[in-house]
Formats: structure tokens, C-alpha cells, sequence
């Protein structure tokens, strides 16, 4: 039995879903005719209390897409330096949409309001025009991290006072809800954009939605069509991104136990330096100075597990939909037995 942790993106249909997937009602939603991808839009937009949404392939095309409609060329973007938006999105921001990116550093990837208003620039024709600010929650590089919402609340003072416009990148937004017990519609209040993915936590096989105003969503699909993101009959991966909200938000607290878990399991280790703590379902920790993230995951593949390299002491596991009780046993017997001889 392989126990793949590298991502919460490498899950497959449950048979619910898959059922869902052949029932779903299609059209040509390019023509606006899909009525499940209809459907998942409106139901987006309600869960948010935005007024619409749109489907789009990736979280990335998501992300981009919002970045080129609030910014122009020559404009500035204000993000964290380990933003998903710029270290992995293909150098997006400056290919599609022309702007340079202020970069901050944060507390594991959250920014705080102070250091937003001490990053604008000032408006005179010498400096790029800062246009936009975005958060990324939960956190990816900083393991899972996730915002308070006070702190949200002021950096959305920030964008007021500065005529900024606001994004997150909310690839996995229902994990940090699922420990704030926030409703999403209260939580969207501060955002002029939220990018919602589909196929991590929640365990869709494809797609994200963005969220927001009719004029921003207006745009937003314009540029979906100039990104190459309109899609035809697409309601049959819409259905799975519907049965996803309906049927497999509650479940992410047990993958955050999972991961609490896992955590303790690796804190133990003689060859793990520091686990950084674990929020939600990513748990992210470094090495001691005499094995590397290579060497510790090439012994990882030959007991059968699956991880990621964030650095060439640091490692990244994922917990996850298809990652069950017997796996988490699973687990604990062969990291014990290969790592604490």
C-alpha cells in the first residue's frame, strides 16, 4: 500500500461524486447553456454572499485572472514572499498581467496590516502604482497557516484608505474556516476577489471558482476566454465541484486531526530538527544538518511514502481525502521501525 502525502490535489472521485459526474445536465457554457456549471456558480456565489462566480480550470488560472482584472501594466501587487501567486504560478503576474510584485515578509506566509501601509508607494510618477493587496489563506509554504480575521479586518482598512483592491487566494479557504468556525459570507465581506479550489481539501478531480461583484465577474470571464479557460460541456467536472461543497467540507477536520498527528509521529524522530506547528492538513517540518529532504524522502519511497521537498532540509506532507485511519497506522509502524532504530 502506497500512503501518497505529496499533495491534498492527488485524490480521486469518491463513488458519490462520480455518480454525481454522469447524472449532471450539460451545455455549451461558453454560450452560458451549462446549467450544472450554472448551478455551482450561483451556489459559490450564495456560500460567500457574493453576487457571482466563475468556473474556471486551476487555481492558478483563478489567481491570475483576478490579478489582471484589478491591476494594469506597470501597476504593483503587495503579496507575502512565499505567496502561492508568485513563487508558483509560471511567473504569472509579470507575464499576464505586467506588474511588479512587492514581496513582505510575514508571519508563515500571513501579512500584517502595518507592513501593508508601509509598503504603498508613495503616487508620483517614479514608483510602480500599488493597485492591489493578496492574502493567501491557508498558507501553503508556511504549513498551513491561517488568518485571524481581526487582522484581515485592518488590512481591508488599509485598501480603503488607498484605494487598493483586496484578493485572497483561498485554495484552501473551507480548511481555515473549518478551524475558525467562520461563516464563508462574513469572512468574504473584507474581499473584492476570493479564488476557491475545488480539487484539494475538497477533493474534486479539476477546477476552482473565482468569487465576487457582477462587474469584477464581467471581466473575470472575459479573461477566462483570453487565458484559454472557457470550457464547453463542463458540467460534468462542475457536478463533482457541487457534490464537493454539499457533501465534503464537514469531513476537513479530520484531516487536520490527521495531520496533528502525523506531526507528533515526526517530532519524535532523531533525524527531524523542528515541526512547525500544524493548523490544518499541511504539516511542514525540517531536518537536522546530516540527512537531506532528497535523502529523507528517497528513504520515505522505498517504505512506500510519499512527500514533497520545500528545501534541501525542509519537507512538506499533505493529508487528505484519500489518506484513511488504516494509512495513519500504516504510517506510525513504518516511520517508527525506519527512522527511530
Amino acid at each position: 500500500m502506497t500512503i501518497d502525502l505529496r499533495s491534498d490535489t492527488i485524490t480521486r472521485p469518491t463513488q458519490g461524486m462520480l455518480e454525481a459526474m454522469f447524472a449532471a445536465k450539460v451545455g455549451d457554457d461558453v454560450f452560458g447553456e451549462d446549467p450544472t456549471v450554472n448551478a455551482l456558480e450561483i451556489k459559490a456565489a450564495q456560500i460567500f454572499g457574493k453576487e457571482a462566480a466563475l468556473y474556471t480550470p486551476s487555481g492558478t488560472m483563478a489567481n491570475q485572472i483576478a490579478i489582471k482584472v484589478h491591476t494594469h501594466a506597470g501597476d504593483e501587487v503587495i503579496c507575502d514572499q512565499t505567496a502561492h501567486i508568485y513563487n508558483f504560478e509560471g511567473g504569472g503576474i509579470a507575464l499576464n498581467s505586467g506588474a511588479s510584485v512587492r514581496l513582505l515578509k510575514g508571519d508563515r506566509g500571513c501579512i500584517k496590516a502595518e507592513e501593508v501601509a508601509e509598503n504603498i508607494n508613495p503616487t508620483e510618477f517614479h514608483y510602480a502604482r500599488t493597485k492591489l493587496v493578496a492574502l493567501e489563506n491557508t498558507t501553503n509554504k508556511g504549513g498551513g497557516a491561517y488568518y485571524e480575521f481581526a487582522e484581515i479586518e485592518k488590512i481591508k482598512e488599509v485598501c480603503l484608505k488607498n484605494n487598493l483592491k483586496l484578493h485572497v487566494d483561498g485554495a484552501r479557504i473551507f480548511n481555515a474556516l473549518t478551524e475558525t468556525e467562520q461563516n464563508p459570507a462574513d469572512f468574504a465581506k473584507p474581499f473584492d476577489s476570493i479564488s476557491v479550489c475545488l480539487s484539494k481539501g475538497l477533493g474534486a478531480p479539476i477546477g476552482s471558482l473565482i468569487i465576487g461583484d457582477n462587474d469584477f465577474i464581467t471581466d473575470a470571464r472575459r479573461f477566462r476566454k483570453v487565458f484559454g479557460g472557457a470550457m464547453r460541456q463542463a458540467g460534468y467536472i462542475a457536478a463533482a465541484g457541487i457534490y464537493a461543497l454539499d457533501n465534503h467540507i464537514e469531513r476537513l477536520a479530520q484531516d487536520h486531526l490527521n495531520a496533528r498527528i502525523i506531526g507528533d509521529i515526526l517530532s519524535i524522530l532523531p533525524q527531524v530538527k523542528h515541526v512547525l506547528p500544524v493548523h490544518t492538513n499541511i504539516v511542514i517540518f525540517n531536518l537536522k544538518d546530516n540527512i537531506t529532504s532528497a535523502e529523507f524522502l528517497r528513504k520515505l519511497k522505498e517504505i512506500g511514502i510519499l512527500g514533497s521537498s520545500f528545501g534541501k532540509y525542509t519537507v512538506r506532507l499533505v493529508t487528505h481525502l484519500d489518506f484513511s485511519t488504516e494509512m495513519l497506522n500504516e504510517f506510525e509502524k513504518r516511520i517508527k521501525a525506519t527512522f527511530c532504530k
